[in-house]
This record gives C-alpha cells, structure tokens and sequence, in this order.
C-alpha cells in the first residue's frame, strides 16, 4: 500500500512517500479501514522530530497521523461493533510510534473508533477524533465546567481550542467563554460562540477587563507565558489544565494527555450530528504532499484543521 512513512528523527524532509508499504495485520478486536482521510496535529511533527521518544518508543519506519476516517472494509475476527461498509472514525493512537493513519490502510483497535457522523464529510470527520476527545476530556472531566461559569480557552482559533470554545458555550453551559487569538481570526472565534482577546503584551489586562470577577476554568494550549500569566486570572476555587505544558502541575493546575474513548467519540459523534459543533478545515493535502501539511501546521497560524486525503479515484469504490 502506499504510505507516507520516515526512518529517523528529524525535519519535514525525513518524511517519505512510500508506494510499497506493508499492508498492516488486523488482529482479532481490529478493523481494517480503507483511509479517505487524515489529520495533521502538533503532535505528529513534535513527534517526528523526537520530542516524544521519551514518552513513546519509535519502532522505524514510522507511518505518522493518529486521527482517520474511513470505510471498514474487514472487521477482526473478535469484532461485533462494525462490519464491513461502515464509516467510522478514530483515534489510533498506540503505545509506540509506529502504525499510523498516513497510508491508504489502517489496522485501528475497536476501542479507538465510533461511527461517522452522518453529516460530516470524510475530511471534516477525519479532523475530529483527537481535537474532539482533548477538549471535551479536558472541558468536562479534567475542569468540570458548569453552567454558568467563566471560561477562557487560549489558541480559541486552532484545532483543539476551535471545538473547546464550542463545547463549553454550547454544549456545558458556559455564560462566557473567551478566546485569545490573532486579530486576524476575531471574526471566526465570535462565530463559534466566544468573545476574543488578541494576544501579546497586555494580555492579561484585557481578559481581566472582560472577566473583572475573574476566569473559573481556564484551558490553556499554548504553555510558557501564556500558562504563566493566566494563574493570576483565576477566581477563587478556579481551575487550570495545560495541554501544552507540565509546568501548570507547580502553578496548580493539572497537567492533561488525551487518551482513546470510544464512548466518548461516539459522544461527541453524536453532538456533531446535532450540530452542537462543527469542525472547520483550512487546508487538505494528498497523502504524497504530507511534508507540506507538516510544515504548514507547525507554523502554529492554522484555523481549523489541516486534512492529508487520500485519493481513490482510479480504483472502484
């Protein structure tokens, strides 16, 4: 199968598009999923380039990409939640580095996948699994939002902070939700439900002007100063979760890794159909251009998701 796949830690440029990639083994509680699409995330490229090894082993060559969306085209032999035609989505992420979502197949566990919403494209559903399960994990497990309290979600324009923003407003009960973002995207975090505050000096003065009682819940995705400057926002009783930083663990706060729920895909599946949220795309690739969709995410000025697709078009569906 055809495959993006890279053999040492390193650039963009390590990565390499592979015609003839191993077909992957579908253990019994697996599914084979023919891809139509895959999402880029920050941590595929800090991934790439080692800042993980130490908490994920590298088995080389590694295939990158966690979240996908596809059809089933074989179930595992202990498999009864999907069968073979089904749209499903997921996040497959292991143990290790190595397996990915960056191929024209994909062997995911049962445990990492929930059926497509119906009315999300193959992209948009592909762009879902991992933003979808950070914000909703963080915002109503790790914070505990409620009704009616204040919450400040940072990077409100990106992937993660883009569904969080929705999530807490419309699905949690939030009064007030504020975003930071660039100016430049203003527009689009009002459209999802908050109210934005442009990064950069001052920062802080202007969240505390909009919350003058202070944040009850803040969500911080971008670490280092940022983090730093939103303990003092706080309310009294307020909470923090950093997933960008374990430095929020001193400041008092928790510091949070998603992990693969399929009840809690499945969840957030259906919230989707409901239009409680909806996932925004900014850019989509074919899998042979998967350096450039790297590059562009890393580049930390996305809007949305960035979508690697894989095209089928020569081959009967």
């Amino acid at each position: 199968m055809k495959a993006i796949t890279y053999s040492r830690f390193g650039g963009p440029d390590v990565l390499e598009f592979t015609p003839d990639a191993p077909d992957p083994t579908v253990g019994p509680d697996s599914v084979l999923i023919k891809v139509r699409a895959a999402s880029v995330n920050p941590v595929d490229w800090k991934c790439r380039e080692g800042h993980l090894a130490g908490l994920l082993d590298a088995v080389f060559p590694v295939t990158p990409g966690w979240d996908v969306s596809g059809v089933v085209v074989r179930p595992g032999v202990s498999v009864s939640e999907f069968t073979v035609g089904d749209e499903v989505m997921g996040y497959v992420r292991e143990d290790f580095l190595s397996r990915g979502t960056f191929a024209e197949y994909v062997a995911a566990p049962v445990r990492t996948l929930a059926r497509k919403p119906r009315n999300l494209s193959f992209e948009e559903a592909a762009g879902l699994p991992l933003v979808g399960l950070t914000a909703y994990q963080v915002l109503a497990k790790s914070l505990g939002v409620r009704t009616g309290e204040t919450v400040l979600v940072h990077a409100a324009a990106g992937g993660v902070g883009s569904v969080a923003v929705q999530l807490a407003r419309r699905h949690l009960g939030a009064a007030h939700v504020i975003g930071t973002a660039s100016t430049r995207n203003h527009d689009f975090v009002r459209e999802l439900g908050g109210e934005p505050v442009t990064y950069g000096e001052g920062m802080a003065d202007r969240i505390r002007k909009l919350a003058p009682r202070g944040i009850d819940a803040v969500f911080d995705t971008v670490g280092g100063d940022t983090l730093r400057d939103s303990v003092d926002l706080l309310a009294p009783g307020g909470r923090l979760v950093s997933i960008a930083d374990p430095e929020v663990v001193g400041l008092g706060g928790r510091y949070y890794f998603v992990r693969p729920d399929a009840a809690d895909l499945a969840h957030l599946a259906d919230l989707a159909e409901q239009q409680v949220f909806s996932l925004h795309v900014s850019d989509t690739f074919p899998l042979e251009r998967a350096a450039e969709a790297h590059r562009l995410n890393a580049e930390g000025r996305t809007k949305g998701k960035i979508v690697i697709t894989v095209d089928w078009a020569e081959e009967a569906q």
